[in-house]
């Protein structure tokens, strides 16, 4: 079958997935790399308006935007797809995982090569977005709600607003290194109650002091 990788995709990466006839008739994700295939090729054959009206007509059908220039590798999967937004010049390599809300796009109006570049086996989660020509690395993992600005290495983790790694994963094991801590606004938020805390008590030593006419006391760290 033509499409049986990305049904064998679906099948293997969606646990809602029950049978492979409910795959191809449900899958909104499935059903939009069908109609980027058909507008990519006419784009290739130089029919540039037909490709961007099928487009059109498949982000209406699925809420996929995928600009018919995109070229997109085999065993790609793109769960729930609502609001997945990929670019002309966006390249995603075979067994990519996107979830819903993802945006592959660019950061001005620059021509030539001004998105991004995703290889094989990387997860894209919900929401991140990646602008300009970057690259996602194999099997590099990117969180939901990130905003990637620049490369992410192979099997490295990368989340945060701009997004930085956090992790790195072997290929061969499968065990995680720790990259950096992990942003905890929380925490950053209660160390700054602190120091500000022991900044205004300092300041009332200070004023009792002048008010006893003595030295005034150092803060307390």
């Amino acid at each position: 079958m033509w499409f049986a990788r990305e049904i064998r995709a679906v099948r293997e990466r969606d646990p809602a997935s029950r049978s492979t006839i409910e795959v191809i008739l449900t899958s909104p994700g499935l059903h939009a790399l069908a109609l980027h295939r058909a507008a990519n090729w006419l784009w290739r054959k130089g029919l540039f308006l037909p490709g961007r009206l099928l487009s059109h007509v498949n982000r209406a059908l699925t809420g996929v935007e995928i600009h018919p220039g995109a070229r997109i590798g085999r065993g790609v999967f793109i769960d729930h797809g609502m609001g997945v937004v990929i670019g002309e010049t966006a390249s995603i390599g075979d067994d990519v995982t996107m979830y819903q809300g993802v945006t592959l796009g660019g950061t001005g109006k620059q021509r030539g090569k001004r998105h991004p570049t995703v290889e094989r086996d990387a997860v894209i989660g919900v929401g991140a977005s990646v602008l300009g020509a970057v690259t996602i690395g194999e099997g590099a993992r990117v969180g939901a709600g990130s905003v990637v600005l620049k490369d992410v290495p192979p099997h490295t983790t990368a989340v945060g607003l701009p997004a930085r790694a956090v992790s790195w994963r072997d290929p061969e094991s499968g065990e995680m290194r720790r990259l950096e801590r992990l942003p905890d606004p929380d925490r950053d938020t209660m160390i700054a109650m602190l120091q500000r805390i022991e900044e205004l008590e300092g300041r009332v030593r200070e004023l009792e002091c002048e008010r006893a006419d003595c030295e005034p006391l150092a803060p307390v760290r």
